[in-house]
């Protein structure tokens, strides 16, 4: 089996190991959302040896912002600073990708500007203001938002894109039976509920083309009553899978459980998806040493790892991780 220190090939991605920094927010950004000297510090502090890094998410629209200081994508106008980032993060030889997305219910007025956008005007569990709901119209602007968003990743330099679906974010929501109410063609069945997600990733495609390198970070479980279950979620990823997506980033939905403890609390998740979507998978939640990571790597149960807090906590880890098990 391979270890946490092999090489992984997916695409045109050459990922020299198995370790993916995560997408996780700093709030170093401007009002606008542009990069600055503080956050390019944060990535090029982090990432020396690792496979893969994934930058925070980054707001599409200005509707979808989700905090102050987000990173933002949403104009031609942040292309400069993003590509000083890529730039930044290449002079390591590690692979960067841009994690883009959109708050959706989860977010607030005094932030994005507005009333939150949604599904239904149904509150989020996760907190946020009551949403109106997206009308077809504003549905089509949105999937135009993140193509637009994804083009401009390319354009500054980003080796991969990943669509953020998790969380209780836009299209963790549309996902949902709990917070997607709706009538129409993206409302009801699984199959219409994963439709959004679908067509914005079918918009991506066309944007970047066949060949460019597509996550797409999945909320396999809302882990809440009524919510998506592992069942649906399993079934949405192939549909995501065969849509185009290389690889799956597996975390969870609209709920938030505090009973669940690492080392790799979400990589049963993972497991499920795998077996369905038969594209790589990305295990994640509470792992912190080398040698969790590694076990799970060698277990063939997930593809690569996400070290998040222990990352932050130490920006070396990837390089002491390596360090450590090629000396054993």
């Amino acid at each position: 089996m391979p270890r946490l220190f092999d090489a992984l090939k997916v695409g045109c991605l050459n990922l020299r190991n198995r370790i993916v920094m995560p997408p996780m927010a700093t709030e170093f950004s401007t009002a606008k959302g542009e990069v600055t000297d503080r956050l390019v510090k944060h990535y090029v502090e982090r990432a020396e040896d690792l496979g893969l890094l994934i930058v925070e998410h980054t707001y599409v629209t200005p509707e979808g912002r989700m905090s102050a200081h987000q990173l933002g994508a949403y104009s031609d106008e942040l292309i400069s600073g993003l590509k000083r980032l890529s730039e930044a993060v290449h002079k390591f030889e590690t692979p960067i990708a841009l994690q883009i997305t959109h708050g959706g219910s989860a977010t607030t007025k005094a932030t994005c500007g507005v009333q939150p956008l949604g599904p239904s005007p149904v509150a989020n569990p996760r907190g946020g203001e009551l949403p109106r709901a997206l009308s077809r119209e504003q549905i089509r602007g949105t999937v135009v938002a993140f193509a637009e968003a994804a083009g401009r990743a390319l354009e500054a330099g980003f080796d991969a894109v990943e669509i953020h679906g998790a969380h209780g974010f836009l299209l963790s929501q549309f996902l949902s039976p709990l917070t997607n109410r709706r009538v129409d063609e993206y409302g009801g069945a699984l199959e219409n509920r994963v439709h959004l997600p679908l067509e914005v990733i079918k918009s991506i495609r066309e944007q970047l083309g066949k060949g460019y390198p597509l996550l797409y970070r999945l909320g396999a479980d809302d882990m809440l009553p009524g919510g998506l279950t592992l069942e649906e979620g399993t079934q949405a990823a192939k549909m995501i899978a065969d849509a185009g997506v290389n690889i799956i980033d597996v975390s969870g939905g609209l709920g938030s459980r505090s009973d669940l403890k690492g080392p790799g609390y979400y990589v049963p998740l993972a497991v499920a998806v795998r077996e369905v979507a038969r594209v790589p998978v990305i295990g994640v939640g509470g792992i912190t040493t080398a040698e969790e990571a590694d076990t799970i790597i060698r277990s063939g149960k997930v593809d690569l790892v996400a070290i998040g807090r222990a990352i932050l906590k130490e920006p070396k880890w990837a390089s002491k991780a390596i360090g450590s098990l090629k000396n054993q």
